[in-house]
């Protein structure tokens, strides 16, 4: 059986990580649109890079929590497909191994010219540091206004699943939000406290933390 889960900021924030939506929208003392945006980025290059240097030292120290590591045993049984709005690397620490970053990865950087000029990084990003191409290294991370990565490839996981699984996300993030709708599972399953599922039909509610939810929710998918 297929099995595809959409991961949102939730599951991470259970192992320490904040999210834009802590903090009445605000994210380190930031707006979305001071450290999240291709103008930002110009306008204010240096700023941007210590947000996500700090980000990254952030993503270092966190652990996986409960729900990584079911959803690397639910594996052990099913196909297990992760399309994750995180950008940390959380599932994968936990042993999953199909994970799709749709909106980028903490430990990788890029170009800023070229999108397909990319490196693995651990340490910090500064202004002058340089891509293979000659051209500023910034992080590699779907900022608003961008289109997600592999966006084909998650609308064809989406429409391929058996099970939907959409944990931890509060749905209000387009266009991942709408591979929801996209999915012609049979069975979808929300697993949030705050669950968001306004206009979907069709869709089961697990109103829990992800570490409380999925657990159960994996235990009962392995049989």
């Amino acid at each position: 059986m297929h099995i595809v889960a959409l991961t949102g900021a939730g599951i991470s924030r259970e192992s320490g990580l904040k999210t834009f939506r802590d903090e009445d929208g605000l994210w380190g003392g930031y707006s979305i649109e001071e450290v999240c945006t291709p103008r930002a980025l110009a306008e204010h290059p240096e700023r941007v890079l210590e947000f996500y240097n700090f980000r990254r030292r952030e993503v270092v120290n966190a652990e996986p929590n409960a729900a990584h590591f079911a959803l690397a045993e639910l594996a052990s049984q099913h196909l297990v497909s992760i399309i994750t709005q995180n950008i940390d690397d959380l599932h994968e620490r936990a042993g999953s191994k199909n994970v799709l970053h749709i909106h980028g990865e903490i430990f990788k950087a890029r170009s800023s010219y070229d999108f397909e000029v990319q490196q693995e990084i651990r340490g910090d990003i500064r202004l002058g540091d340089l891509a293979d191409d000659g051209h500023q290294l910034r992080p590699h991370i779907c900022f608003f206004e961008e289109t997600p990565y592999d966006w084909e490839t998650a609308i064809m996981l989406a429409e391929s699943a058996e099970i939907f699984l959409i944990i931890g996300t509060s749905l209000t993030v387009y266009p991942a939000a709408g591979l929801v709708d996209i999915s012609n599972a049979k069975r979808k399953v929300l697993v949030d406290p705050k669950p968001n599922a306004k206009g979907r039909a069709n869709v089961e509610i697990i109103a829990e933390s992800a570490t409380e939810g999925v657990p159960r929710l994996v235990a009962e998918l392995l049989g």
